[in-house]
C-alpha cells in the first residue's frame, strides 16, 4: 500500500496523502494535498462506500489534483486537496466528521474543506464546531455553494453553445439534466427560466418525480437519459458515466454539467470528439462552489452568481478558442493549460 502512495504521489506531484483512523467512531478517511505553492489547498469532504482502500485512494488522488486544476484556471490563490471517508454500516457520522474536523485543524490552515457526496448542511456544522477551515452553511459562511455550482455549470453550457451556433437561443434548445440534487435541480431551474426544454433523471426516482413535478419538467427514467435527443446533456451526479457504452448511445451535440470526473478515463475525450461531441470538462465548468468558498476564505466577500458565471464563462471560451485553433479536445486544452500554469506557479515559488 505504501509503495502504491508513494508512486501515485511522485507521478502526479502530490504534496501528502494523510490516513485518518478512529476506532471510537469507525472512522477511515484519507487526506490528499496535491499544491500549496500559492495558497492553502481547498477542496470538500467525500462520504462513499469504497470497494476498496486503492479504490479510495485512487479516487482522493484523482479529485485533489482535479482541484488544483480547477483553482489555476479559475483564477483561484491556492490549490487543490480532497478528503473521502470509507463509509460503511457501523460509522459514527458524527463523531467521525469531528473527529476529522480536529484534523483539519490541526493542519492549521494549510486545507480548507467543505461540502461534497454524502457531505451535506449536518456534517457541514460538526465539521464547524471542531475548525475554522471548513465552509459553514447558512449564513456564517460564503453563500449556497450548490447555486453558485449550478451558475457555473450554465455558464459552461451558454460557452458552447454560442461557440457552436453564435448564441445561446435557449427556447431552441433541449437540456437533460442527469441528477436532480441540490445542484441539478438549481440548473435545471435556470434552464427553464431562460426558455430551454429541460428533462431530468435521478437514481433515486422518487426523489427525481418529485422534484420534476416541482420544476414542471419531463421525467425520465434513470439509464434512458444517454438516449434522449438534446442539445445539451448535463450530467450533476457521479463521475465517471461517460464510458465506451454511453458515449455510444448518447444522443448530444454537447455535454456540459456540475458532476466531477464525468470521462470514465481519459481517451474518452477523444472518443467524444470524434463522435462530433463537443465536451467541457468538468473541472472548468462545476469550479462556481471553488470560487464562492474561496473568495470567502481568502478575501472575506460574497462572490455573486452573476461573477461566477462572468469568470467561468470567460474560461471556457478561452479552452474551445485553443481547442478549435489546434483541432484538439477541449478537456485535452484545459488539463494541458492548467498543467503549463501549474508547473510555472510551483517553479516560482520553489
Amino acid at each position: 500500500m505504501g509503495i502504491h502512495v508513494l508512486d501515485a504521489m511522485s507521478r502526479e506531484g502530490f504534496e501528502e496523502v494523510i490516513g485518518v483512523h478512529d476506532r471510537k467512531s469507525g472512522l477511515r478517511a484519507l487526506i490528499a494535498i496535491h499544491d500549496t505553492s500559492v495558497g492553502p489547498a481547498f477542496g470538500g469532504i467525500r462520504r462513499w462506500t469504497y470497494i476498496s482502500e486503492r479504490q479510495a485512494l485512487m479516487d482522493v488522488l484523482r479529485l485533489s489534483r482535479a482541484m488544483t486544476r480547477k483553482c489555476v484556471l479559475a483564477g483561484v490563490a491556492g490549490g487543490g486537496g480532497k478528503a473521502v471517508i470509507l463509509d460503511h454500516p457501523n460509522l459514527d457520522r458524527e463523531a467521525a466528521y469531528r473527529h476529522l474536523g480536529r484534523k483539519v485543524h490541526q493542519m492549521a490552515g494549510r486545507y480548507y474543506t467543505g461540502p461534497d457526496v454524502g457531505t451535506d448542511d449536518a456534517a457541514l456544522g460538526w465539521l464547524a464546531e471542531e475548525t475554522p477551515f471548513v465552509t459553514c452553511p447558512g449564513d456564517a459562511g460564503p453563500g449556497d455553494l450548490a447555486a453558485a455550482t449550478a451558475a457555473g455549470a450554465f455558464a459552461g453550457i451558454r460557452a458552447a453553445l454560442r461557440h457552436l451556433d453564435g448564441e445561446a437561443d435557449w427556447p431552441s434548445r433541449r437540456v437533460v439534466v442527469q441528477g436532480l440534487g441540490s445542484v441539478g435541480a438549481q440548473l435545471a431551474r435556470r434552464l427553464k427560466d431562460v426558455g430551454a426544454t429541460v428533462i431530468g433523471t435521478d437514481i433515486d426516482v422518487e426523489h427525481g418525480r418529485a422534484v420534476a413535478t416541482e420544476l414542471e419538467v419531463e421525467f425520465v427514467e434513470p439509464s434512458d437519459e444517454v438516449e434522449v435527443p438534446c442539445d445539451v446533456f448535463a450530467p450533476c451526479a457521479l463521475g465517471g458515466m461517460l464510458h465506451d457504452v454511453t458515449i455510444e448511445r448518447l444522443s448530444t451535440r454537447v455535454v456540459a454539467g456540475a458532476a466531477n470526473n464525468v470521462l470514465a478515463k481519459a481517451h474518452h475525450a477523444d472518443l467524444l470528439m470524434a463522435r462530433g461531441v463537443l465536451f467541457l470538462p468538468d473541472f472548468v465548468t462545476n469550479a462556481g462552489a471553488l470560487l464562492r468558498g474561496a473568495m470567502f476564505h481568502l478575501e472575506g466577500r460574497h462572490m455573486e452568481l452573476a461573477e461566477i458565471e462572468q469568470r467561468i464563462e470567460g474560461v471556457c471560451d478561452d479552452v474551445l478558442q485553443r481547442a478549435a485553433a489546434e483541432d484538439e479536445p477541449p478537456a485535452r486544452v484545459a488539463k494541458g493549460i492548467a498543467d503549463e500554469r501549474i508547473a510555472a506557479r510551483r517553479a516560482a515559488h520553489s
